[in-house]
Formats: structure tokens, sequence, C-alpha cells
């Protein structure tokens, strides 16, 4: 699933994100969803999220 649709999105599931300082390399960072920070349902570069880790970031990959 992707990390487009904030109805995909809930706390405590494991999500590859990435940070804003890693947007141009895709580097992605793995983690569990704390809080869910956008509002609107979709967003097109992903639903910006918290991590347990406290990293924030946009979610491209959910992996469970």
């Amino acid at each position: 699933m992707d990390g487009n649709n904030r109805a995909n999105i809930m706390r405590g599931i494991h999500v590859l994100i990435v940070q804003k300082q890693d947007q141009r390399t895709e580097k992605l960072t793995e983690g569990f969803v704390k809080d869910i920070l956008t509002n609107s349902p979709t967003h097109p570069h992903g639903i910006k999220v918290r991590l347990e880790s406290g990293i924030v970031g946009r979610v491209k990959r959910i992996l469970s």
C-alpha cells in the first residue's frame, strides 16, 4: 500500500518514510507511526507522520 491516503495510515503501523532532507535522494527511514500530521484525506507526496522515534517525514510505503 502507498502512503498517499490518510485512511490507510493509523497509529502503530510499520512504515517507510522520507525525511525532508532526504527527498532528493529518496533515502527511506523505517519506523512505527506515533502521530499523523497531515489533516487532508490525501497528499500527492505522502501523508506526513511522526514516528515513535520522533522523526518526521512523509509515508512512502506501508509495511504492515
